[in-house]
């Protein structure tokens, strides 16, 4: 443990209790497939954060999702910016639609801030307001744990309180619509666990592809469907995917002109992109939270790839994949960053490097990313991940986030 750090490491469970708290992961939870490749990735200890700690973390998240809808409602009004941003061109063209049509209606809005424990305080490293994953873990997986440590409690239900949103937005016996890629498991676990969430709480649900959706006067119903549209969209299919949807679909709809209330509109993506910052200067809105919080962030243009100082990102990148950090990107892989940098610098960005301070494990010393949940405005629960190196990506730990049970169930507890 880190001597005052903002959380530590409990013990491991024993391998059998653990054994069967990853059968009942797999089935409880729909983590179907608890590993990447052949390794596991679900941790046998918790972490315990500090109460301190989560209620500091609570309040910077409220107030980082305060800024960024607000920077988002000012970028779709801002075509003249989008174009910085690193997104593909039917994107922004779809995007400049919603300029003049008006975005889509928001409801049950939510995102994931990435919080990162350094010498200098806490740091984040992005957002992930568009299709923000993990709710499998954050929930089941951690709610589980905590029944096999009595004085501990989860933070939150980050999934309940998605689903008290959905059903909030649609009213008793709505219909959401559960949008995913469907051919992949890994989509269709996410939204058979928030699924079930919904159900429990008396709401409708249809899991299906956006491009099953057949619009109608700009709502959206299912295909084949002829009875009355959809209450609520709720997308697990990140916005930049859309435009490989047939032309049919009507993807564009997700972006400018639909009337079906979104979690979230495709509109999020403009602050999913992690070139947001490089039109901050150029914003209206007020950004104090975010700019005390991320470490600088530029465009690439003159930075040399090998400077240690500096990490690049693609900037539609997901699950730390294609990100260039010295002493954690093979040879191979840097070849292809540097070509892609020299190609399509303005599809890039570079983030000022920062020191995680490791945390002591069993198995050794590891890093640390809380990933801390926003639904309609309320922190409400972490996402806790581990890496041995460096890079926390695809391939990193996922640990149940767990607080002292006097100060646990966070602020929308299970």
């Amino acid at each position: 443990m880190v001597s005052g750090g903002p959380f530590r490491a409990a013990p491991p469970l024993p391998p059998g209790v653990f054994a069967e708290v990853r059968r009942r992961t797999i089935f409880e939870a729909c983590k179907w497939d608890p590993q990447v490749g052949d390794v596991a990735v679900l941790a046998e200890f918790p972490l315990v954060l500090e109460p301190a700690a989560w209620s500091e973390l609570a309040v910077l998240a409220e107030a980082l999702g305060r800024e960024t809808l607000a920077a988002e409602a000012e970028l779709v009004a801002r075509p003249e910016l989008q174009r910085r941003l690193g997104l593909p061109w039917s994107v922004r063209r779809a995007l400049r639609r919603a300029a003049t049509d008006g975005a889509p209606p928001g409801a049950a809005r939510f995102m994931r801030f990435d919080f990162h424990d350094t010498p200098d305080g806490w740091r984040i490293s992005e957002v992930n307001s568009d299709v923000p994953g993990g709710w499998n873990e954050a929930s089941g997986f951690a709610g589980i744990v905590a029944g096999h440590y009595p004085d501990l409690a989860p933070t939150g239900d980050p999934a309940g309180a998605l689903a008290d949103a959905a059903v909030r937005a649609t009213g008793a016996g709505g219909e959401t619509a559960l949008l995913h890629a469907t051919a992949y498991s890994d989509d269709h676990q996410v939204m058979a666990f928030l699924g079930g969430r919904i159900v429990e709480r008396g709401g409708r649900i249809r899991l299906c592809s956006p491009g099953q959706l057949d619009w109608r006067d700009g709502r959206a119903h299912l295909v084949g469907n002829g009875a009355r549209p959809f209450d609520l969209l709720l997308r697990f299919f990140p916005a930049e995917w859309l435009p490989n949807l047939p032309r049919g679909a009507g993807w564009r709809r997700h972006f400018a002109g639909g009337r079906t209330p979104a979690a979230n509109p495709a509109t999020a993506v403009l602050t999913q992109s992690k070139r947001f910052p490089v039109v901050w200067d150029e914003l209206r809105t007020p950004l104090p939270t975010w700019r005390a919080l991320l470490p600088e962030t530029r465009d690439p243009r003159g930075i040399e790839p090998h400077d240690e100082s500096w990490v690049f990102k693609p900037a539609l990148g997901r699950v730390g994949e294609g990100i260039g950090l010295v002493g954690a990107t093979s040879a191979r892989d840097w070849r292809a960053i540097r070509r892609e940098l020299h190609r399509r610098p303005g599809s890039w960005v570079a983030q000022r490097r920062f020191v995680v301070r490791p945390l002591a494990a069993p198995g050794g010393p590891v890093r640390v990313c809380l990933g801390v949940y926003v639904v309609d405005g309320r922190a409400c629960g972490v996402y806790g991940r581990l890496a041995r190196g460096p890079l926390i990506d695809a391939g990193a730990r996922e640990a149940a986030v767990l607080l002292p049970r006097a100060a646990g169930a966070g602020k929308e507890g299970p």
